[in-house]
């Protein structure tokens, strides 16, 4: 499909500029600062151009539950990268703004589009397993502009500690599938037989589309714009209708927005310190995520994005006195992931506290340790800690008693399999040469 914008009259009216021939063309840099962006289980790791693999520098990917299932992601006109004006998180963390605008275009030799004439913005955000994106393009040139613009994507479903630099004999099938005009999905069947998949959605269709790149050819009259979608589902099932952009951020936004309330407001007279605790929040907002027990805050983007023992711990004692729902769902995560078996492998013993949680392939075909890993020296004892002191701070007597046999079991491994000398001090030491 073709963004026709302009009659056919105009686009053949339209000339190749001449430049000087002193003329020095501009072009775009080669390595670009990271941004990121997390919802529960879904992070991005993208550049301050809103691509994602286009440069090196860092573990660019779209990442889900420990998975990478969106390696590349780059937006190029007529095969040339867009010029950089600028980017920002929005300060609520919810979405990725970026402004860009077109380098100097050649066709057979000779500029058909100088710099600067197209203003491009993309948006990016995340919600529920999928990106999405808007590309919004603006004519700000006083002729029709006609360019091809690509979208180029890729994926190797990489688990999380391949792209951290393991190395694996083997690995599953990868495949892909135009299903339509406008949808692609990229699979990859693993060693552990799980199917994971990667829906690619673009509206309108592009004028063409194939497994690894989306092509529109566009043709903007002066002062003219038009809008792109993408968007990108983890494990999507292919007849889901397709997402809607402004919707999906309204409904993100407003989600933030709740999941903030309850929380102690913090304002001083100083306007800059007010703008640190803001921040702050919403930092902490935006790492904790929503899991079945409750609210957990993980405990960092790229390489740590899961629940993790000791960190969530003592986060939730941190801000305990500011909101003291995080201390609730923490306790009860990890009250239900306590050990109850002895499992060398993973440091477990009854009655300890986790570490460590992981959801790609490797863990699950155990080579990495860490699909429920116990190898912590203080978890158990900051479990305990974290208990009493949310009591404390709320009164909640009913959360307490559901508690308590996850409480006595702690204490049980603490006077016991913690303390193997009996000097009434815990010591933390690994069952196996591949534990921590």
């Amino acid at each position: 499909m073709t963004i026709d914008l302009n009659t056919q009259r105009a686009i053949e009216g339209s000339e190749a500029v001449s430049e000087s021939p002193f003329y020095i063309p501009m072009k775009g840099p080669t390595a670009r600062p990271r941004r990121v962006l997390k919802h529960n289980d879904t992070f991005v790791v993208l550049d301050s151009h809103g691509d994602i693999g286009a440069s090196a520098g860092g573990p660019d990917g779209l990442f889900n539950r420990d998975t990478r299932y969106l390696a590349r992601c780059e937006l190029v006109l007529d095969d040339t990268r867009p010029l950089f004006l600028g980017s920002s998180l929005k300060d609520d963390n919810s979405a990725l703004t970026v402004d860009l605008t077109n380098p100097d275009i050649y066709r057979s030799g000779r500029i058909v589009l100088h710099k600067d004439v197209l203003h491009i913005l993309r948006t990016i955000f995340l919600w529920r397993d999928t990106a999405y994106q808007r590309v919004g393009i603006e004519n700000h040139g006083d002729r029709v502009a006609t360019f091809d613009l690509s979208l180029l994507f890729d994926n190797d479903f990489a688990d999380l500690f391949e792209v951290r630099g393991e190395r694996r004999a083997r690995r599953g099938t990868s495949t892909g599938r135009i299903i339509d005009e406008s949808r692609v999905v990229l699979s990859y069947r693993g060693l552990d037989d799980r199917v994971r998949s990667s829906l690619l959605q673009f509206d309108p269709a592009p004028t063409r589309l194939e497994l690894n790149s989306a092509v529109y050819r566009v043709a903007l009259a002066p002062h003219q714009d038009t809008s792109l979608f993408l968007a990108v589902g983890c494990n999507a099932p292919e007849d889901m209708a397709s997402p809607r952009f402004f919707p999906g951020l309204l409904a993100h936004r407003r989600e933030m927005h709740r999941d903030a309330k309850g929380a102690v407001s913090i304002e001083t007279s100083n306007d800059i310190f007010n703008e640190v605790l803001c921040q702050a929040m919403a930092d902490l907002n935006m790492l904790t995520t929503e899991t079945p027990q409750g609210r957990y805050p993980y405990a960092g983007i790229p390489w740590y994005s899961t629940t993790f023992g000791r960190d969530g711990l003592i986060a939730a004692l941190q801000m305990l006195w500011i909101d003291p729902r995080i201390a609730r769902g923490v306790l009860s995560r990890l009250a239900a992931y306590q050990a109850t078996t002895t499992d060398p492998a993973a440091d477990a013993e009854p009655g300890k506290i986790l570490h460590e949680m992981r959801g790609g392939e490797m863990a699950a075909l155990g080579e990495v340790p860490f699909a429920q890993y116990y190898g912590s020296v203080d978890s158990t004892p900051l479990f305990v800690l974290l208990a009493g002191l949310y009591v404390e701070r709320t009164g909640d007597l009913a959360f307490l008693d559901a508690l308590w046999p996850a409480i006595e079991a702690a204490l049980r491994w603490i006077d016991g399999p913690g303390d193997p000398d009996g000097d009434g001090f815990v010591e933390y030491r690994r069952a196996t040469e591949q534990g921590l």
